[in-house]
């Protein structure tokens, strides 16, 4: 889900009618790998040290960014 909405979702089913294959329009799709992508940056960040909110803004002012 994104924003609240559900996924529109339609399904490819074998002749049983188990589901076997998911259709979604292209959007959602891309959302969905954007998503996956920022869960692996997070996992991979996940042992750094962590830096307060005072001393990014601390850092961005002596860079000049803020």
């Amino acid at each position: 889900m994104r924003n609240g909405k559900d996924l529109t979702l339609k399904y490819i089913t074998d002749e049983n009618g188990r589901k076997r294959e998911v259709i979604l329009p292209i959007k959602e799709f891309e959302n969905l790998l954007e998503d996956l992508e920022d869960l692996a940056v997070v996992a991979e960040r996940r042992d750094e040290e962590s830096v307060s909110h005072e001393e990014v803004i601390k850092r961005l002012k002596k860079d000049g960014l803020l």
